[in-house]
């Protein structure tokens, strides 16, 4: 968008009683925030939930100085503005009825990765939670995702510091402008985290990190990913609030069991009782449930070798029956195997669960 589009969305956001729907139903009617601005009386009273008091703050001029120390604030420190009609503004964020006008970007991330993922939960991460994080990601990895988080103490930089280690994109969603961080113990993973991916807000430079930001960015969270996945949550958190928006979305939400006793598992083991969350317990799990597995054979192939243990020979077997469905005869000419070993072979992978026999000594990956 041009600067000048720039200015009067920003002047627009800061009108009194304008929020992002109603914002959006504004521009939808006018076509621009210009427009708005400089319509009559009559055509924004025209507007379905446009009243008197509205109109009346459009007509005042205050958000305009606001809006000019703003974009100045922007132009100087390089900040990416992202409209939410823009291709560059994340896809499924889009079709989220309360998502921002604008979002503001630093860092060096691309968003067209269809593969997103938001990973959160509690502050006090056990043991448990650390490792269960780090190996998902790990598992996660060659399927190459982005991994979303709100950049806190606890499960959020965990997986954050695991993305890194994998040379994953991640995103830190925040609940204040850019102008500063937050907390500030996590000020030294700021460089490294724009170097391949950076940080999201819909909050201005005059935004401190009180606590109804932090609802409000956890909509963000949830809305930007294909799946949000609560690693451990107490009974009440800010990550159980990002369940259900997701769940609002109809977005996926999984979530990771613990023992009945763990104080910091209640909270995942409610979202699956009450049928908020599916369990997981592997990143193998999440692959299957996402459907990622079949998207791509290729990826198919890797996820096997990823999630189950394929001998040399399992492999070669596996690979070949990737291109389609096959007889056991012309199984064991194209990989050199005889049939009786073959046949052992096969049965040891149908319990692995990486091919499944079909009538007629026919057989297929999985």
């Amino acid at each position: 968008m041009t600067q000048n589009d720039l200015f009067f969305t920003l002047a627009l956001l800061q009108v009194e009683g304008i929020g992002d729907i109603t914002a959006k139903k504004l521009l939808q009617n006018l076509g621009s925030a210009e427009a708005v601005f400089k319509a009559k009386k009559t055509s924004l009273a025209k507007i379905d939930g446009i009243g008197k008091n509205t109109i009346q703050n459009l007509k005042q001029t205050s958000s305009f100085k606001l809006a000019e120390e703003e974009l100045n604030f922007l132009e100087r420190e390089n900040i990416t503005s992202l409209y939410f009609l823009n291709n560059d503004y994340p896809e499924r964020l889009k079709h989220c009825f309360d998502a921002p006008i604008l979002l503001f970007q630093s860092g060096n991330m691309n968003l067209d990765n269809s593969k997103i993922i938001s990973i959160v939960g509690t502050r006090n991460i056990t043991t448990y939670g650390n490792e269960f994080t780090k190996k998902f990601i790990e598992e996660l990895a060659p399927l190459n995702p982005i991994i979303v988080s709100g950049f806190a103490y606890g499960v959020d930089i965990v997986a954050h510091q695991a993305a890194m280690d994998h040379n994953l994109q991640t995103i830190g969603v925040l609940a204040h402008g850019l102008n500063q961080i937050y907390p500030k113990n996590h000020k030294k993973y700021m460089a490294k985290m724009e170097q391949n991916g950076g940080f999201l807000t819909e909050f201005w430079s005059n935004s401190n990190p009180d606590r109804e930001n932090f609802v409000k960015r956890n909509r963000i969270v949830a809305g930007i990913s294909e799946a949000t996945i609560v690693i451990e949550s107490a009974e009440k958190g800010g990550s159980l609030i990002t369940a259900n928006i997701a769940n609002d979305y109809n977005r996926e939400v999984f979530a990771v069991p613990g023992r009945t006793t763990d104080k910091y598992s209640q909270g995942c083991h409610n979202l699956i009782k009450t049928q908020k969350a599916q369990l997981i317990t592997s990143a193998a799990d999440l692959v299957y449930l996402l459907n990622w597995e079949v998207h791509k054979k290729e990826e198919k192939g890797i996820q096997k070798q990823l999630f189950v243990s394929l001998s040399e020979e399992e492999q070669k077997i596996y690979n070949f029956l990737l291109k389609g469905k096959e007889i056991l005869d012309i199984i064991s000419i194209e990989c050199n195997i005889p049939i009786f070993k073959l046949s052992g072979t096969l049965l040891n992978m149908e319990l692995k669960g990486v091919v499944k026999p079909l009538p007629g000594k026919i057989f297929e990956a999985i």
